[in-house]
Formats: structure tokens, C-alpha cells, sequence
């Protein structure tokens, strides 16, 4: 004799795989949502560290804290970021920018510090 499986039992498999395939989707879009996050952060700090050089730059070079302000905000949108602030106290420059994510709704905001090292060039 073989044994018969009663009518509740039919179906139980696929319920099982449809159960284990949106737990796989929920995962995947987790980890794309992370990703996109990570990825997001390290594009702001590209750009704050890049700003922030181009910053120390140019008041190495004898610029103001306008000059320096201005190629910090010219380097940011070069790379994709916003610039939000540039304090210049005298050799240390440090400035904060912003980089949206359009995936998650959200903004990355960075600061980075650069500082000119050596003499500076007097202003004209």
C-alpha cells in the first residue's frame, strides 16, 4: 500500500520557494541599498579631500579666503559634490560637501581638512 498525502498538503513546496524567493529579493535590495550608501560616502569624501586640497592651494599660492573658497566650491562640482562650507583659519583649511543619493533620498555630507605646509606665496 502506498501512502496517500491528504488534500492540505498539495502546494506546500511552492509556498516553501515562493517564501525562500522574496526572502532572496528582501536581501538583495538590502544589499544594493548598502552599496549604493557606500558608494555614495566614499564619492563625497573624494570630493571633500579634493576640495579642500585645491583650497590649501590656493592660499599657498597668495589667494584670499575667497580664492580659496572658489576653487573649493569649482573642485566639488567637478567631482560631483556640493559645496556646503570653506573656513580658511590661517594655513588650515577645512570644508564640507554634499552628495546626494537619488536612490536612497538621502545626503552624504563630508568635511576634510588640507593644510599648507611651507611658505606661502604673498598675496599681489
Amino acid at each position: 500500500m502506498t501512502p496517500t498525502r491528504g488534500r492540505g498538503a498539495r502546494g506546500g513546496t511552492t509556498v516553501v520557494l515562493l517564501a525562500v524567493f522574496v526572502v532572496g529579493m528582501v536581501l538583495t535590495v538590502g544589499a544594493a541599498r548598502v552599496g549604493a550608501a557606500l558608494l555614495t560616502r566614499a564619492r563625497a569624501q573624494t570630493a571633500a579631500d579634493a576640495a579642500a586640497l585645491a583650497a590649501a592651494d590656493a592660499l599657498a599660492l597668495g589667494g584670499g579666503t575667497a580664492a580659496a573658497t572658489g576653487d573649493a566650491a569649482a573642485t566639488a562640482a567637478d567631482n560631483g559634490a556640493r559645496l556646503v562650507g570653506c573656513e580658511c583659519d590661517g594655513p588650515r583649511v577645512t570644508v564640507t560637501v554634499e552628495v546626494g543619493a537619488p536612490v536612497l533620498g538621502r545626503v552624504a555630507r563630508v568635511r576634510s581638512s588640507a593644510e599648507v605646509d611651507g611658505p606661502v606665496i604673498p598675496a599681489p
